[in-house]
């Protein structure tokens, strides 16, 4: 079964998401969701390794995303050739242990990227925290959009959806 968590066709959809940058620990990296007249989101901006900067982020405020025995999450998406992560938070705070998992989306054109829920690892600040408990999808409370893994210069996601399958 598959739950819509967001829709992007609804330009209201990317009020809820906000920028969170290197500028958090002095870089100088922008990023910003925005809406697309064609009916999409665009996750876009500049990663720059300046004052030791390098990713890009966006991040839904605070809500109940959290659903039982999901499987894997799904994006529609456009891509332009670089690797995003798709994170996850079981809590409501700005630092703590994020759950990521990278994709690289066909550049170009639109498909669905399909990432399973067990494939999402916990990390703190870029580094992996190996005693953390697996993801538990029931105790969602954010998600977000990254750019990193020392990818600079200009960068365009397209995202028609973000979805939810469940067994």
């Amino acid at each position: 079964m598959t739950s819509v968590l967001f829709d992007f066709s609804d330009p209201r959809s990317v009020a809820l998401w906000n920028p969170i940058n290197d500028r958090v620990m002095g870089g100088v990296s922008h990023s910003q969701l925005r809406n697309d007249p064609a009916g999409h989101a665009l996750f876009c901006g500049h990663v720059s390794f300046e004052n030791n900067g390098g990713f890009a982020s966006v991040r839904c405020q605070p809500g109940d995303f959290g659903k039982k025995e999901v499987i894997a999450y799904l994006l529609e998406v456009c891509g332009d050739g670089k690797r995003y992560k798709l994170n996850l938070r079981t809590d409501e705070g700005f630092d703590g242990v994020v759950y990521q998992v990278g994709f690289i989306p066909p550049t170009g054109q639109w498909a669905t990227c399909r990432l399973a829920s067990a494939d999402f690892l916990p990390s703190w600040r870029g580094r992996p925290v190996p005693d953390a408990a697996p993801l538990d999808t029931s105790c969602v409370r954010q998600i977000g959009l990254m750019i990193a893994d020392r990818q600079a210069g200009p960068f365009g996601l397209a995202v028609r959806s973000i979805a939810t399958e469940s067994a």
